[in-house]
């Protein structure tokens, strides 16, 4: 894997115990005015990031394994973005595009439907986040069939808002205490391979969600099915070959518009463009977010041009969205992501990974399963010699590997999950020094 230049060195290096006295005092001036709701996964605050390392108030040097979750897939400082950010902001920072449109906003929609999958016409809108292209994706799906009732999945995440809450599987932290949520959503089992019964095949997973559809709601009601490729906060599933395959083919089916959420996986992460590509999947409509403007809010929907126009002129938008700075951003990460080639890097990231952890994975007690695409994978840890959730054990691997300088992060509908998300531009020593430290971390939980 071919090193990239970078402004910082690249390597971890701590300066003080973590956190530092600089990040104790920025937390307790946050403890005063912050809410307390808005948490953070580790105690140290950045002031500075590069490639793949992160620098903090105290001046430690972190090896990044969280890559903002999945946003700074093209670094968290990449000299094409910041340039673009800056010539963009020095024109205008805001007109809406509503108002008085600009040509940055036509050129990611373009490239939007240049790079989704498929050869049929397409159209894209841009906004703010991934909740929001999730929900706007729902609006157009209701409006072209007609229908109201959307499919989501056991293990999934959408967002934050009330409709993408109620899409969301996982109660807490997302749900606990905020509904009622928005009605005429109804969940079914996906296909989660390590906790499926023993010999169950993708196609039977499907068979046994459309049933379900069946039953409770009736194909007839049906606007969309709203699924992750792979699902990303549930625990980085990837479903069984066939499942994603079979669903579409119901969709076609049935007039149901399928609805792929690539909100973390897509824009080179799992090593093509989109994750659904490796399905061989080409969904009606897809959403976008995190890695496509290189750390700048921007989401967008893309799909079939039919399904996209149905909505009534004035229908879609908002006041910031695709606004003329993130545009920028995204015109430029989007560039790089073709130039250096970030699709085979990270297929690379995600052959490096599994050369590492695969034998630490094989041979501790309470490794379940390593998995995933690309730069996007995960570990699932359990009790020895069982598959029931041990969080715990992902609570001090984390820890530990933060004591020693590298930030990675959990997830998991059981909160038993490390995934794994380096800026596709991590250099290879440093994305090796970052595994050999969470291969010793997990060696020593499992001791």
């Amino acid at each position: 894997m071919l090193n990239l230049e970078y402004r910082l060195p690249q390597q971890r290096q701590l300066l003080t115990p973590v956190p530092g006295p600089a990040s104790t005092a920025l937390a307790a001036r946050r403890a005063d005015v912050v809410a307390r709701a808005v948490s953070s996964s580790v105690p140290v605050y950045a002031v500075d990031a590069d490639g793949g390392v992160v620098v903090d108030a105290d001046g430690n040097s972190f090896i990044d394994f969280g890559s903002g979750i999945a946003v700074t897939s093209v670094g968290a400082s990449n000299a094409a973005v910041a340039r673009a950010v800056a010539e963009a902001a020095s024109r205008f920072t805001h007109t809406c595009f509503m108002v008085t449109p600009y040509e940055d906003y036509v050129a990611v929609c373009e490239e939007l439907a240049g790079l989704a999958p498929g050869d049929h016409a397409k159209k894209a809108a841009l906004f703010n986040s991934g909740a929001e292209a999730v929900e706007n994706a729902v609006k157009i799906a209701r409006y072209a069939t007609g229908r109201d009732a959307v499919i989501a999945f056991e293990h999934a995440y959408h967002g934050r808002t009330n409709l993408t809450m109620a899409l969301t599987s996982k109660a807490m932290p997302y749900k606990a205490g905020f509904g009622p949520f928005a009605p005429s959503v109804y969940r079914v089992p996906v296909s989660y391979p390590f906790r499926d019964p023993d010999g169950m095949t993708g196609e039977q997973a499907a068979e046994r969600a459309i049933a379900m559809i069946a039953t409770q709601v009736g194909a007839d009601r049906v606007a969309a099915v709203l699924i992750e490729p792979v699902l990303g906060e549930g625990g980085f599933i990837v479903p069984a070959d066939g499942f994603l395959t079979r669903l579409a083919q119901w969709c076609r089916d049935n007039g149901v518009v399928l609805i792929a959420d690539e909100v973390q996986a897509g824009f080179c992460r799992t090593g093509s463009w989109f994750a659904c590509e490796q399905a061989g999947l080409e969904p009606d409509i897809i959403t976008v977010a995190k890695g496509i403007a290189g750390g700048l809010p921007l989401a967008g929907v893309v799909g079939r041009a039919e399904i996209m126009d149905a909505p009534h002129a004035g229908g879609l938008g908002g006041t910031y969205g695709g606004n003329p700075v993130a545009c920028a951003a995204a015109l430029a990460a989007i560039g790089y992501m073709k130039q250096a080639d970030l699709n085979a890097r990270a297929r690379d990231i995600g052959s490096i990974i599994a050369e590492v952890l695969g034998p630490v994975a094989e041979t501790s007690p309470i490794v379940g399963e390593l998995r995933g695409r690309g730069a996007m994978m995960a570990l699932e840890f359990v009790q020895p010699l069982t598959k029931d959730p041990n969080p715990d054990a992902v609570k001090r691997i984390v820890a530990a590997c933060l004591s020693a300088g590298v930030l990675v992060l959990s997830c998991g509908t059981y909160g038993n999950v490390v995934r794994l998300l380096p800026p596709l531009v991590i250099a290879e020593d440093t994305l090796r020094d970052g595994l050999a430290v969470l291969a010793d971390a997990i060696v020593q939980a499992g001791a």
